[in-house]
């Protein structure tokens, strides 16, 4: 008997891949980005939590504990076996309905501004649609690595993806979250793709999606009127593309080196908001093309590494994670950072890293965690 102990137990050490230290090149731009989001936290919220709250370090006090928090959540996760994570994928998708439901139920989910997407408890409130998109990477990994065999026939291998997502969007945009709905869209459409469907059912998807936009911009008056500033914000500046003539106005005003750490005129309450959703807009007044053009650089570096991680682990289950988690991760930063240039219709979407919210962070610190989890494999 205590043969086939040792047996087994040098089996699994023979059949667990080679653990090394976590990818330093993903970790330190991560660093970076969250120490420059510091900076800007406090810098930008600054006057707008004085003038609404009289309490100017609330929201960077907020970000803190936020932030330090997800690095806790990010170091423990850093260390998770991946059978133990593939176990666990499993119940994200039921947890995650779960959670969207609970929003949506009187007396648990939280309005704010016209929108109900969060729970509150005590004095704290939890936006669910940030943890669904992790749920939703984890579901499909696992889905897609599990049904190799069927992913190029629609019925048996796209269709069920497809209605459990779908099944997420549709509560989302109950709330309403146009934005993190295209996310899930989006991350459906590439995670599809890339763990072998065929190109006619995803472009076929693609269509589909685009007639849903298109319905979905018609049916509330507020989406048509955000594309019509959209399109022409100067048009629209004092209503619906007042955000966005603002936002152009701060990127302009920095030019190559900025104006100044600390010196934006923007964040003077000019631009609503400017802590969360429209960071980027005070990182190019403040620290102009050259800061901007870092933080792209940042978010590139995560990008690579993180895709390197998923083109080079052995596991098809963790090679797909790996691939939708940096796919998240850039996804969320292409579309805040579209929508604070004007390339993009305006979207309640948070920038990963620097926008003030705790959700979003510690979501974001989940995802890092994860994928600092599957570089470990990688060598």
């Amino acid at each position: 008997m205590n043969r086939l102990r040792r047996l087994s137990r040098l089996q699994e050490r023979v059949m667990m891949p080679r653990l090394t230290r976590p990818d330093v090149w993903l970790l330190t731009a991560v660093a970076g980005l969250l120490g420059l989001g510091i900076v800007m936290v406090l810098n930008v919220s600054y006057f707008h939590a004085e003038a609404r709250y009289g309490d100017p370090y609330l929201f960077f006090r907020k970000h803190l504990i936020a932030m330090g928090i997800g690095v806790a959540l990010m170091l423990l996760v850093s260390r998770i076996r991946l059978d133990l994570l593939e176990r666990w994928a499993s119940w994200m998708l039921p947890l995650c309905l779960l959670a969207l439901l609970l929003v949506l139920t009187p007396g648990i989910g939280a309005a704010r501004g016209g929108a109900q997407r969060w729970i509150a408890f005590g004095g704290f409130s939890l936006q669910p649609s940030e943890f669904v998109k992790l749920g939703v990477v984890l579901f499909l990994a696992r889905w897609i690595s599990r049904h190799r065999d069927v992913m190029q026939q629609f019925g048996s291998g796209v269709l069920p993806a497809l209605v459990c997502v779908g099944t997420c969007s549709a509560l989302i945009l109950g709330q309403p979250d146009f934005g993190t709905a295209v996310i899930l869209g989006l991350l459906l459409l590439l995670m599809l793709y890339v763990g072998g469907a065929r190109p006619a059912h995803v472009l076929g998807l693609v269509f589909c999606g685009a007639v849903g936009m298109v319905v979905a911009v018609q049916v509330a008056p507020y989406r048509m009127r955000r594309l019509l500033a959209f399109l022409d914000p100067w048009e629209h500046s004092q209503d619906a593309g007042f955000q966005l003539v603002q936002s152009l106005i701060a990127f302009g005003s920095g030019g190559l080196s900025g104006v100044g750490l600390g010196q934006s005129k923007q964040k003077m309450l000019f631009l609503p908001e400017a802590h969360t959703d429209f960071i980027f807009a005070l990182v190019g007044e403040e620290l102009g093309l050259i800061g901007a053009v870092v933080v792209l650089a940042l978010f590139a570096v995560v990008a690579v590494r993180g895709f390197r991680v998923a083109a080079r682990h052995p596991d098809s289950f963790a090679g797909l994670l790996a691939f939708g988690l940096t796919a998240v991760l850039i996804l969320s930063a292409v579309v805040n950072i579209g929508v604070v240039l004007g390339m993009l219709p305006t979207k309640g979407l948070p920038l990963p890293f620097l926008s003030y919210g705790g959700s979003a962070l510690l979501a974001t610190m989940l995802e890092v965690g994860l994928l600092a989890a599957l570089s470990r494999m990688t060598g």
